[in-house]
């Protein structure tokens, strides 16, 4: 019995790996089970056996390529802090290997459109990577999640511009402009002061323009 719980385990393991690179290569519709059952060595009928359905399949996976993510997150920052972290993040071995890369890069478009359930898990994934994010920020920042958010959002968009120009000189442009403008974002900035002018009008005195 050992083996055989044992034997399940591994082959549970196997399909997920399979189904996590096809997933976050080719896109959660075009990957089938009969391909993804195939490369994993298995049977169609054995994925019952495991899973119930596709939408959970898809859902275990990413959640375990999003824990991956923020594994990798967090030992970036321990290295290097939050430069590292962009830096690995918007690097090109990254943008080059999708399939084990980041997941909401690879299929932000497609996880929208799947079950309630399973965005509410891929939305506590990605607060684990915000936070973690926000942990790194000068301790003066405004709001650090939202500032994390905004750097995440920076990253994950910069990611998927520069795959779609990849071949093209513009990828590597957008890879460096994404990243200065995340790491922009958690710059300390100036407090602003906004003084009342006498026509009822504020002006930002760091900017010296009406708002």
């Amino acid at each position: 019995m050992r083996y055989e719980k044992g034997r399940k385990d591994a082959s549970r393991r196997q399909i997920m790996k399979v189904a996590s690179e096809r997933f976050r290569c080719d896109g959660i519709a075009a990957s089938g089970l009969a391909s993804v059952m195939g490369d994993a060595g298995l049977t169609n009928g054995a994925f019952y056996a495991h899973f119930e359905s596709k939408a959970e399949l898809v859902r275990e996976t990413v959640a375990a390529a999003l824990e991956d993510l923020s594994k990798q997150v967090e030992d970036a920052i321990t290295a290097g802090g939050l430069a590292a972290a962009v830096a690995t993040y918007l690097s090109t071995e990254h943008r080059d290997d999708p399939a084990h890369g980041c997941s909401f890069a690879a299929l932000l478009p497609e996880l929208a459109r799947q079950p309630a359930e399973a965005r509410k898990v891929y939305a506590e994934r990605f607060l684990t990577l915000v936070r973690q994010l926000a942990s790194a920020l000068p301790p003066q920042t405004g709001n650090p999640e939202d500032t994390a958010m905004a750097m995440c959002a920076t990253l994950i968009g910069t990611l998927q511009f520069a795959r779609a120009l990849e071949g093209t000189e513009l990828s590597a442009r957008m890879l460096t402009a994404g990243a200065d403008a995340a790491l922009r974002l958690a710059e300390p900035r100036e407090d602003i002061t906004p003084v009342e002018v006498p026509d009822g009008e504020m002006i930002d005195i760091r900017r010296n323009t009406l708002s």
